[in-house]
């Protein structure tokens, strides 16, 4: 692939081995525009689709306006100061570096005797408007989100974080595919060895290529089980939470082609809290916050309790033997519960490839054949309808997908645990599954903190949404350069109180 070649002074030599290497004249989007500079032979390199037909027009009107002592001694000095009218122009003096520019979009300029091919910057990739995130919308707040553009996420945070100290270190990963990660964090907050070790870990990528984008670079730069189910890193579209926790201390990873921005590192706290919590008045965020944490943990444990109260009426306590079927229907129940559930994961996959046009047909079709139908029929006992519908608007409450399909796996290991073992078994069960989370790690960073280690001062922000006024620490697990983000609030004074001594003489 022409990697470690010099660009050569002869203008044939270059121009002929880019042509093989790109394949001009067979890609149809690869251009090689060849005309004169001064009567010095040139070449244009760029692809069709990643730059505008008017810069490049603009470009070569310049260039070839310039007469030969224009561009002496020194051409490649000459045309990069006085004759390219664009910001970023800069040159490279290995071949390989001006495939990878062309490529990535860039406009390389080769020219005759000159031992240096010319990058102009000039890319424009195709992209769509910020919109708002369809799984993170808010009531109030902002609308735009990431898109699929890395320059574009970039200007979205930096519009927020307007930090002199806010760096954003390019990492290009892949052997072919040359996919640009951008490296985001504040240079006098975040921890530098967390830093060191992120930057590192990309660095050390040697995949071929990332067409799955952050997905894949989750996968090579997470240390622990590929295996876990439970999200080691967060994902938000949204610039105003990638903020938000860049000022915390975190780090934000931002990858070329994905509207995802990877937030490390996380906990499980992490993903259990919404943007619209913070975007309504603090008494408001704690009542929002705590219906969010009941319905994520009921869309865990519920129908595993239902089970085993039905499996063991024995359980229940006095007033509560209404709860159980009447008529258990001709499928046993654990049976009837992972029915639901495999019909629950198919409407789900359903509705992500159903038109939106047809999205009302899907749900009168789910709601229908398969709830009310069923019933009558007695495949399900109404019960079990009930049940699996409280958990799936649980698993939609959850702000975190990934942490959504993590707990349906915990549900199905709860109720295999119940179906088995009934009591003994929902027990032991739910202790395995909370040592896992206690031992998990993120990045270094224990995943139920501040439940573990326990540190109450963390603890109660996670519990009630505090106001903004009192929020004067970044988290102290992240082991940040600057701990405070603001003063702690002073006591207001009261109102002036009159001395009695004094308010006697004035009787007097």
């Amino acid at each position: 692939m022409g990697k470690h070649i010099e660009v050569s002074r002869n203008y044939q030599e270059n121009v002929e081995f880019l042509k093989e290497e790109l394949g001009v004249g067979i890609s149809v989007d690869m251009i090689a525009r060849e005309f004169k500079i001064g009567n010095k032979k040139a070449a244009l390199f760029f692809v069709s689709g990643l730059v505008k037909d008017s810069i490049v027009i603009e470009v070569m009107k310049m260039l070839m306006w310039q007469a030969r002592q224009d561009i002496l001694p020194d051409p490649v000095q000459q045309l990069r100061d006085h004759a390219i009218p664009h910001v970023q122009v800069s040159s490279v003096k290995k071949i390989d570096e001006a495939i990878m520019a062309i490529n990535s979009g860039q406009q390389v300029l080769i020219v005759d005797g000159v031992d240096e091919a010319i990058i102009i910057d000039a890319r424009m990739y195709p992209d769509r408007q910020p919109e708002e995130p369809d799984i993170e919308r808010v009531v109030r707040g902002s609308r735009d989100g990431f898109n699929e553009t890395i320059l574009t996420n970039l200007g979205l945070i930096r519009r927020r974080v307007r930090d002199p100290k806010l760096r954003t270190e390019l990492i290009r990963v892949g052997k072919r595919g040359k996919c640009d990660i951008c490296l985001c964090y504040i240079k006098d907050i975040a921890n530098p060895d967390l830093v060191d070790f992120i930057r590192n870990r990309i660095e050390e990528i040697k995949i071929d290529a990332l067409p799955m984008a952050e997905k894949s670079v989750e996968e090579l730069i997470t240390p622990g089980s590929y295996w876990n189910p439970f999200p080691k890193v967060r994902y938000s579209e949204r610039p105003d939470v990638v903020a938000a926790h860049l000022l915390e201390g975190h780090v934000a990873v931002v990858v070329d082609t994905s509207p995802s921005v990877i937030i490390v590192p996380t906990t499980f706290f992490h993903h259990v809290q919404h943007a619209e919590e913070y975007r309504q008045n603090p008494a408001v965020g704690v009542y929002l916050r705590w219906i969010r944490f009941a319905a994520i943990v009921a869309s865990v444990i519920l129908v595993p309790l239902w089970l085993l109260f039905s499996l063991q009426p024995g359980l229940l306590p006095p007033g509560w033997e209404f709860i159980g079927p009447k008529k258990v229907g001709n499928i046993p129940l654990v049976g009837q519960i992972l029915i639901g559930e495999l019909a629950i994961d198919l409407v789900r996959m359903a509705a992500i490839h159903t038109p939106t046009p047809l999205a009302t047909s899907l749900a009168i079709i789910g709601a229908l054949l398969m709830g009310e139908i069923a019933t009558q029929v007695g495949l399900f006992a109404p019960e079990v309808i009930l049940y699996m519908a409280i958990v799936a608007v649980g698993t939609f409450a959850t702000p975190s997908y990934e942490l959504a399909m993590a707990n349906r796996l915990v549900r199905l290991f709860l109720l295999a645990a119940v179906a088995l073992f009934k009591l003994p078994g929902f027990i032991v069960a739910l202790i395995i599954t909370f040592l896992f989370l206690a031992l998990s790690q993120s990045f270094g960073i224990p995943y139920l903190w501040p439940l573990i280690p326990f540190n109450w001062a963390a603890l109660k922000h996670i519990l009630v949404r505090a106001p903004v006024p009192v929020q004067n620490v970044r988290p102290s697990i992240l082991k940040t350069l600057d701990v405070m983000r603001q003063p702690a609030p002073a006591r207001k004074p009261g109102p002036p109180q009159k001395d009695e001594a004094q308010e006697e003489k004035q009787d007097k």
